[in-house]
């Protein structure tokens, strides 16, 4: 077979690609037997990877706006054990359709509310990644720890320990293929599962060669919930249960010392950092160049856009870069190649991918094409890229095959999309 080059980009030049994979980048010399895609003036990028996002959460954006997190959790979670697997596909469909519109080709989704039992709300998620084309790292999540027992979320969205292990293992018997959807080991937090479910997850995880997932560090209210209840901090306690490791990593990392940014550090573990969603909350500023310094693995993440409102990935590399400004007060903490490569090589290392995430020949061709003619006149294309307006791909390859063309969804109406989830949010909310 031939094959497709993109042509003429302002950076990095041109990118061909050959049965899914990239096999030339830079100065590529025509053959006969090419298939050309005209960007020139544009800026390609290797497709945006979404560490850390809860989709079901479109369904109840613009809701508890002044609650920290544990309050908008008490808020929001009566009105989550009310969605149903048809509400998390419809609200699947356009989390992921707004993600692929803003560049993301591969995200993780860590879904831990199985309202009834009814674990058909994973079977939505990975049949609306296939509808959309993104590769999808499906988390199964879990919560065993209710207010009855001393946790934050109510009995009744909580599950039993046994069938949360099995269930998870049936998930990824239906849906773990390793490339296009990935199934990961997601109990939910410290302060809604117990210590025993986060040891015989990690069992199951590992005796599967899957990979492991969880909040953490994310407020000073789990640091005290955590020191009350065990005697440590989390990340002392989640190293007790073995969850410090290479097969893991974890959402938020915003409250750590040095000696945790160490611990990370060394045994590899990665973090999302998801800076608008901790801004919406006031959980604080994650250590990100401290991270970054210690070898920990960083990329981004959205979280659930009813902590984060927009949805799409590409504003998180600019609010990162700005958050870790404000955050050590230096002009340099970080510069816009670096958010860049926390949103593509750095969230496939914390996915365990060594696959995408890099514009070089030998990676998988999960490609973005990004309109560039309003950046003409700016000397760094990625400089302009990153601290210029919020933009939509124009272009979105993955495995070579288009999943954005012309800026819209190839594989779903994304309008009507909308609009049912819209009606769905509607009725979870009657008053």
């Amino acid at each position: 077979m031939g094959r497709t080059v993109l042509r003429g980009a302002r950076w990095p030049g041109d990118v061909a690609m050959r049965d899914g994979w990239i096999e030339a980048v830079g100065d590529v010399p025509p053959a006969a037997d090419d298939v050309v895609l005209d960007v020139a003036g544009d800026i390609v990028t290797a497709g945006l990877v979404n560490t850390h996002h809860h989709l079901y959460q479109w369904l109840t954006r613009g809701r508890a706006v002044d609650r920290d997190l544990f309050g908008w959790l008490t808020e929001l979670y009566p009105v989550w054990a009310r969605i149903e697997a048809e509400d998390v596909h419809a609200a699947a469909l356009v989390g992921l359709g707004e993600l692929a519109l803003t560049g993301c080709t591969t995200a993780a989704d860590h879904h831990y509310l199985v309202p009834g039992g009814d674990e058909a709300v994973f079977d939505a998620l990975g049949e609306a990644a296939r509808a959309v084309g993104i590769r999808l790292h499906l988390a199964r999540g879990s919560m065993d720890l209710g207010t009855s027992q001393g946790g934050l979320p109510p009995d009744h969205v909580v599950e039993d320990r046994d069938t949360i292990l099995a269930s998870t293992a049936a998930v990824a018997d239906r849906w773990h293929d390793g490339e296009r959807i990935v199934v990961t080991v997601a109990p939910c937090s410290p302060f809604s599962v117990t210590p025993e479910l986060m040891t015989e997850s990690a069992a199951l995880a590992r005796s599967r060669g899957l990979r492991l997932h969880t909040h953490l560090a994310e407020t000073i209210d789990e640091q005290h919930d955590c020191l009350a209840r065990f005697g440590c901090r989390p990340v002392e306690l989640m190293e007790d249960l073995g969850w410090i490791a290479d097969d893991v990593w974890v959402a938020h990392a915003v409250h750590l010392d040095d000696t945790e940014v160490a611990r990370l550090g060394a045994a590899g573990t990665g973090v999302a950092h998801c800076p608008s969603s901790n801004g919406r909350l006031g959980t604080g500023l994650c250590r990100v160049t401290d991270l970054l310094a210690a070898g920990v693995p960083v990329g981004l993440g959205v979280d659930g856009v009813a902590s984060n409102e927009v949805g799409g990935l590409f504003p998180e590399l600019r609010q990162a870069l700005y958050t870790a400004r404000q955050r050590t007060m230096r002009a340099d903490a970080l510069r816009p190649e670096d958010v860049l490569r926390l949103a593509t090589e750095g969230g496939a290392a914390c996915l365990g991918r060594d696959d995408l995430g890099r514009l070089a020949p030998g990676q998988r061709a999960d490609l973005v094409v990004w309109p560039g003619e309003d950046l003409a006149d700016i000397p760094g294309p990625i400089d302009g890229l990153v601290l210029g307006p919020d933009r939509r791909a124009r272009l979105v390859l993955v495995d070579g095959e288009p999943v954005v063309r012309d800026g819209a969804l190839v594989g779903t109406d994304h309008a009507a999309n909308h609009r049912e989830l819209a009606r769905r949010a509607r009725r979870l909310w009657p008053d």
